[in-house]
């Protein structure tokens, strides 16, 4: 029983570090009422602040993507308990970030500054439908599984976990990953673009677009021809951008 309580708030305590991380980086993007933010006054060279923060965005990417993989899962569940899986890779991501935030590097300079009351309301509002969209999107699919809530507690209880079926609730049925698309909203959507914050928005949404190329096959391999015609129906991530006739049967089976 003690270990079974010891890896429930093991669980617990990585999901609270995660959810502290995630309110701080929607200041940390979105440079308020946090103590180190995106933009600020460069404090050292352009060329030895932009290596620092590429590397910190490097780290992250590197860490989040091969700890994700259903081979290095495999792996990783050798050393530590199966349960506990998903905590720690939620611990290691909010870990990552967080040194992101510590030693980040302002850049200076800005590439755009709206000034139009209005127009900065509306990129104000795509920010927020940003960060919402990406909390809403982890709810649909069950939040608690996704950060390793759900495993702990069952594993505490005493019950078998069981995988979650596949389904495409709410704006999963206009994009297959509606997640990332919050994410892409949340860093563009600012009314001073700085040269730190392009940087910051370009390295993500690069690591976004490869991310989905993993993520989808690893998709495909453990769904199957559920996930094959749940992608040949549904956009990526721009709604409505699906070519007439890819809902055809036959077409989806000579695409096969």
């Amino acid at each position: 029983m003690f270990k079974r309580l010891s890896i429930f708030l093991y669980g617990v305590v990585s999901y609270a570090i995660f959810f502290c991380t995630f309110l701080y980086a929607l200041g940390f993007v979105g440079n308020f009422a946090v103590p180190r933010t995106l933009d600020g006054v460069a404090s050292s060279s352009f060329a030895s602040a932009l290596l620092v923060d590429l590397g910190l965005l490097g780290l992250f990417a590197i860490q989040h993507s091969v700890m994700a993989r259903p081979a290095f899962k495999r792996w990783f569940t050798r050393l530590v308990p199966v349960p506990a899986e998903r905590s720690t890779y939620v611990l290691l991501s909010s870990l990552a970030l967080i040194a992101m935030f510590a030693w980040w590097q302002p850049l200076g300079g800005a590439v755009w500054t709206v000034t139009d009351p209005t127009v900065r309301g509306v990129l104000w509002g795509c920010f927020a439908f940003g960060w919402l969209l990406v909390l809403v999107s982890t709810f649909l699919i069950n939040h608690f599984d996704l950060f390793g809530l759900r495993q702990v507690w069952l594993q505490l209880m005493g019950r078998p976990y069981t995988e979650l079926a596949f389904g495409t609730p709410g704006p999963y049925r206009l994009v297959r990953h509606p997640l990332y698309v919050g994410w892409l909203f949340a860093f563009w959507a600012t009314p001073t673009m700085t040269i730190s914050h392009l940087v910051f928005a370009i390295a993500t949404t690069g690591y976004i677009l490869i991310a989905i190329q993993l993520e989808e096959r690893d998709l495909l391999a453990h769904h199957g021809e559920a996930y094959r015609d749940y992608r040949d129906r549904v956009p990526m991530l721009i709604p409505f951008t699906r070519k007439r006739g890819l809902d055809d049967p036959f077409l989806r089976r000579q695409r096969s």
